[in-house]
């Protein structure tokens, strides 16, 4: 344990210390820190001997995603996200389901190996997006800042409206949905999950921001105990929300929305640290990742599999998207920049954990399929992030100053 612990930690030190440049590169720290892992594991350099453990695994994801939906949340510009709902809205409203139809739709026609229930499993847990491996985009100002907000609430909330679908597919998948329709259990557990979810996090983060203000105002804070203020405030809500039978992931994301408007200073003074936190556990996450799952993916991987990964990360994410922002203002560009930008991760993985222990019958080639549609959404968003994102920039900019001259020509006698 003590061997394992020093190296996450000498790992930790020397990225921290190189990280302001090697972000500034198309490499970015999901996907050194997954070739780290399995360069280190067992079938790399044998320094690094982690056990196959999915709960821990699954913890671990948990928690940094409670970490970072605070976090992006918090930091949020909500005068942008007034301005810009309309995205969001098609995103989650429209995007979304037709997501999961078109997930269900290729792999029943790629896959044979399990029931078109755990197909439908399969779809609802690539659908939600990864925050963590989004923030390269969502955080880039060179992005304009409706695409920014709108990606930056879809990955916030998409994972928790995905919950109530999965647990509703999962109760059929195990034959525990006795007598009651899909409609009937996934209405139940929408109401529940999101519901529960959304009131617990106004709650926690809003007593929580009024403390927090009110004692700012007699500067009655230490300094060194208010870093954990909003990491406590954060799991808080998480944690609360996972044990009233609602979703931790809304809690999380609504909360931090909330705490983003009404405490003081609050990017600087409170939500660094519980960033900051989020960014180190997810790192290790991927550590993990690849010392463990990805040789597993490598001694299993089928071209079916493969073509489902690179279908998922593209064609059922990007044609949904362009359906569901048709008749917007959105520049193809822009539809396709979104539309590409949909990471798989964090929620993926809790997703299939929770699909293994409750025993799925086809849970290990689930967790197969999702293992490599997330190694190459690492490599392929972490890759394009920087290049992509430039280009958007430029182009942005160039149809700016076009309408811009376009506009001083009409008005001209």
């Amino acid at each position: 344990m003590y061997e394992t612990a020093a190296i996450f930690a000498v790992i930790l030190f020397f990225y921290s210390v190189i990280a302001d440049k090697l972000e500034r590169t198309i490499i970015g720290g999901a996907i050194t820190f997954t070739a780290i892992g399995l360069f280190l594991g067992t079938s790399g350099f044998g320094i690094l001997d982690l056990p196959f453990n999915t709960e821990g695994l699954s913890i671990l994801a948990e928690l940094t995603l409670a970490l970072l939906l605070f976090a992006d949340a918090a930091n949020a510009d909500l005068k942008e996200l007034k301005r810009s709902a309309n995205l969001p809205k098609r995103l989650l409203l429209i995007g979304l389901p037709l997501t999961i139809v078109f997930g269900i739709a290729s792999g029943a026609a790629l896959f044979s190996a399990i029931t078109l229930l755990e197909i439908a499993l399969l779809a609802t847990i690539l659908a939600p997006t990864d925050a963590a491996l989004g923030k390269a985009v969502v955080t880039d100002e060179s992005v304009p800042g409706p695409i920014r907000s709108g990606l930056n609430f879809e990955s916030g909330l998409n994972d928790g409206i995905c919950v109530p679908i999965f647990l509703a597919f999962l109760a059929f998948a195990t034959n525990a949905a006795g007598e009651q329709s899909f409609g009937q259990i996934a209405f139940h557990l929408i109401v529940e999950e999101v519901g529960i979810g959304a009131v617990t996090g106004i709650v926690i983060a809003g007593i929580g921001a009024t403390v927090i203000k009110l004692r700012q105002s007699r500067e009655d804070i230490s300094p060194s105990w208010k870093q954990l203020l909003v990491p406590a405030l954060a799991l808080a809500c998480f944690a609360t929300a996972q044990a009233l039978g609602g979703s931790g992931f809304i809690a999380s994301f609504v909360g931090g929305l909330l705490f983003g408007g009404i405490a003081p200073h609050k990017t600087e003074g409170y939500v660094l640290a519980a960033e900051s936190t989020g960014d180190a556990l997810s790192l290790l996450t991927w550590v993990v990742f690849g010392a463990t799952i990805v040789p597993r993916v490598f001694d299993s991987i089928t071209w079916e599999i493969a073509v489902y990964a690179v279908l998922s990360l593209t064609v059922v994410r990007m044609l949904p998207v362009w359906i569901c922002l048709k008749g917007t203002r959105m520049r193809l560009g822009e539809v396709l920049f979104v539309g590409w930008f949909g990471p798989r991760g964090l929620a993926s993985i809790v997703f299939t954990v929770m699909a293994i222990e409750a025993g799925v019958p086809g849970a290990d080639f689930i967790a197969l399929v999702v293992a490599c549609t997330i190694l190459f959404s690492i490599i392929g968003h972490g890759l394009s992030a920087k290049p992509f994102t430039r280009m958007l920039a430029r182009s942005h900019a160039a149809a700016t100053q076009a309408e811009r001259e376009e506009n001083e020509v009409a008005t001209q006698p």
